[in-house]
């Protein structure tokens, strides 16, 4: 019998709060067909993952314990399963994933995967795929094109900053986005015009658009919500990120999408050209995953948090 590699992981073997979230030794996973295992160096830390930790069961998840969370991620590939043809062990990729980015190696079907652009450093990589494919999705639901004027609520998040150059890049004009006032600047640099969340904040942005704005999309919450539809000229062009609850009340309809490597090579190509960047909040080592939960659990931070593995 040959030798059982093993390797460590931020696992669950209970839901709960961050201390759950725990190094644990696994087995390193097969790679069957069609898959690519990979030696991660990098996860991006989602809010989806909290979810995850807190006993949210993703469709399409096995059941029972450990859990690994984490679902976009950087690495080397490994080994390849049968059937693989775009990909050769050495390559350095980046994808996303249900479950499973923060181990020390990963398995994914290839065509979740692209490469890494040469100059892009492994902790943009390991956050660059769940905040930029969610932005792009948002935003090609809203048909946000040249000449329109966007407005994006918590634009200083990972989410936002990641929708406030997406924007930018496909055309619009002005990009308006919702943050508290330490993180006025750091929007202005993204091109977005920054107002200032709570009380007034309707009267803020008609201030800055009196004509309405074309597109909304909200990831601040039910407030950030109603305030979007109550400047944006036409509802069906208003989307949330959160405030699901919120948008079924107000009539809002469903909506989604799902992640391809094709969305996600066209973002890469975008960052190569130096439309798109990840701006970085926190980078914490696997073993410090639960850190990691606690900061992104705080909300409206400016940027991404992302864990290196060794």
């Amino acid at each position: 019998m040959g030798v059982v590699m093993r390797m460590v992981a931020a696992a669950l073997t209970a839901y709960g709060p961050p201390e759950v979230l725990r190094p644990t030794e696994l087995r390193v996973p097969e790679p069957g067909p069609g898959q690519v295992r990979i030696r991660i160096r990098a996860a991006g830390v989602q809010p989806f993952d909290l979810g995850v930790r807190e006993g949210w069961v993703a469709p399409g998840a096995g059941p029972g314990f450990p859990v690994v969370p984490g679902n976009e991620f950087a690495g080397v590939v490994d080994r390849l399963g049968a059937d693989v043809g775009d990909f050769a062990p050495g390559d350095e990729v980046l994808g996303y994933s249900l479950l499973g980015a923060y181990a020390q190696y990963t398995t994914v079907p290839a065509e979740q995967l692209v490469h890494k652009p040469t100059a892009m450093p492994w902790t943009v990589a390991g956050g660059f795929s769940g905040n930029g494919q969610g932005a792009h999705l948002a935003l090609s639901r809203l048909r946000v094109g040249p000449g329109d004027t966007v407005l994006i609520g918590a634009a200083a998040g990972a989410l936002g900053t990641f929708s406030v150059q997406l924007a930018r890049a496909w055309g619009a004009t002005t990009v308006i986005g919702t943050a508290s006032d330490r993180n006025h600047d750091h929007l202005r640099a993204l091109g977005a015009i920054p107002v200032t969340y709570g009380e007034g904040l309707v009267d803020r942005i008609r201030a800055v658009a009196p004509g309405g704005v074309d597109a909304a999309l909200d990831a601040a919450g039910p407030e950030g919500l109603r305030a979007a539809l109550a400047v944006t000229k036409d509802r069906d062009r208003v989307v949330t990120m959160v405030a699901m609850e919120e948008a079924a009340r107000l009539g809002l309809p469903d909506w989604g999408g799902n992640r391809s490597a094709a969305r996600l090579a066209e973002l890469t190509a975008l960052y190569e050209k130096g439309a798109l960047d990840v701006h970085l909040r926190a980078t914490f080592p696997l073993e410090r995953a639960a850190d990691a939960h606690r900061l992104v659990a705080t909300g409206h931070g400016r940027g991404k948090v992302v864990l290196t593995v060794g």
